[in-house]
Order: C-alpha cells, then structure tokens, then sequence
C-alpha cells in the first residue's frame, strides 16, 4: 500500500512560480511511476505530467511543457511539481498518483494508477 499526500498549494499570481510536493509512504518502494494530475470545477480531472520513480524517464502533458518540471527525490520518498510562468488557466486541484504496475503505461490515463493523494489547491490570479 502507498500513501499519498501533496503540499504546497497556494494563491499566487499569473506569471509567477511554485512547487507543489508529494510525500510518499508506507511502501514507496513500489511505486513504478508516479504522475501529477488536476482537476478543475465543472472539468474532468487531466494529466499533468509523470515519471518513472527508478528510472527517472519524464513525461509531460503539452499545455504544461516547458513551464512545469517534475522530479522525485528517492531517499526522501517524495516527489516535486515545479510550476514557473503559471497562468490563470493552471487553478484547479492538484493530485499526485501512483502506479504499482510493472510493464508498460498509458501514463495520461486516470486507470492506470492505484493510488491518489487528496490533492492541493492551486488558484492563478490574472
């Protein structure tokens, strides 16, 4: 079982930055990828942007390259969302996930992960 929570949502203004944060425990060590998706009201939930926790492979969705990274810090069992050049379109709630399944993934695809976080606002003022 994996336990995820984010951190790090915050009001901030469009052009500006911030890093989102997702603690893993309980056995992170059988995460295979982990991904960052967000949801906004009246919308369905969308890929931001994924990585292969071992081997550190990064994928990211087009509306987001660019101006978001992702990363993960093994030894620290967290993973990272940096969001530079933010714009008003970015609010919503950010979740991260993660994929026990070894193999191939539709890394964009909501089925492929076993396990979500609550999620952290992120608000983008004009």
């Amino acid at each position: 079982q994996v336990i995820l929570k984010e951190s790090g949502g915050k009001l901030v203004q469009a052009g500006g930055s911030l890093t989102l944060s997702c603690a893993a425990s309980g056995q992170p060590f059988k995460i295979n990828i982990l991904a960052w998706f967000r949801q906004s009201p009246g919308k369905e939930r969308e890929f931001v942007s994924a990585l292969s926790w071992h081997r550190g492979t990064k994928y990211s969705a087009d509306s987001v390259k660019g101006r978001f990274t992702i990363s993960r810090d093994i030894a620290k069992s967290a993973a990272y969302l940096q969001m530079n050049s933010v714009k008003p379109e970015d609010t919503a709630v950010y979740y991260c996930a993660a994929s026990l399944k070894s193999g191939s993934h539709d890394f964009d695809r909501i089925s492929e992960y076993d396990y979500w976080g609550q999620g952290t606002q992120v608000t983008v003022s004009s």
